[in-house]
C-alpha cells in the first residue's frame, strides 16, 4: 500500500469516528504520524482526500450491488438492503457521498455508470424508476439516520411498500400520463 493509500485509508477511518467536521488535514497527519505539510506531498487537498472517499466507496458499492443482482431473486429488494446496510454502517461517508454535489468531473471514468448500473437492471433499464429507487431508498436513509422515524415505526414494511410500487412498472404511466398495460 502506498503512502498515499495509507492517508486515503486513515481520512475514511477519521471520518467514520469523528464525521466531516473532524476530518481535517491536521488530524489527518496526527494519526498517519507525519506533519501536516507533509501530507500535501501525497495529497494536493482535503478536496482530493474526499474526492478519493467517494471514489472508493462508489467502488465498493458497484461490487456490492453487482453481486447483488447476481445473486438475488429479488434484486431491486436486494440492493435497497444492501444500500440500507451500508448508509447505517458508514453514515458520515454516506452523509459525504449523498449531501453535496457528486464530483462527476473528477471521478474515474465510468464509475457512476458501474454504481448506477446493476440498479438500472434491477428495473428492467428504466433510467426514471431506477432514480425513483434510489431517492426512496436515499430519503428513507436520510430520515433514518436523522431518527425521524417515530419508535414504533415498521420501517421494514414501509421499505417494502415503497418498493414495491417502483417495481410494477405496469401499475405507472408513461410519460403522456397513460398506463403502460
Amino acid at each position: 500500500m502506498s503512502r498515499r493509500d495509507d492517508i486515503i485509508d486513515v481520512a475514511g477511518q477519521l471520518l467514520e469516528r469523528k464525521g466531516r467536521d473532524g476530518l481535517t488535514m491536521r488530524a489527518i497527519a496526527a494519526d498517519v504520524g507525519i506533519r501536516a505539510p507533509s501530507l500535501y506531498k501525497h495529497v494536493a487537498n482535503k478536496r482530493e482526500l474526499e474526492i478519493a472517499l467517494v471514489t472508493g466507496a462508489l467502488q465498493r458499492q458497484a461490487e456490492t450491488f453487482e453481486k447483488v443482482v447476481t445473486d438475488s431473486e429479488d434484486p431491486l429488494a436486494g440492493i435497497a438492503a444492501a444500500y440500507r446496510s451500508w448508509a447505517l454502517e458508514h453514515p458520515h461517508l454516506y452523509e459525504l457521498m449523498n449531501n453535496q454535489p457528486l464530483p462527476r468531473d473528477d471521478l474515474p471514468q465510468g464509475l457512476e455508470e458501474r454504481a448506477v448500473r446493476p440498479l438500472l437492471d434491477a428495473v428492467g433499464g428504466d433510467m426514471d424508476r431506477a432514480r425513483a429507487a434510489w431517492a426512496f431508498a436515499h430519503g428513507m436513509v436520510t430520515l433514518e439516520l436523522a431518527d425521524r422515524f417515530p419508535e414504533h415505526a415498521d420501517l421494514e414494511t414501509a421499505w417494502r411498500v415503497g418498493l414495491s410500487g417502483i417495481a410494477r412498472p405496469t401499475d405507472l404511466p408513461d410519460h403522456q400520463g397513460e398506463k403502460t398495460s
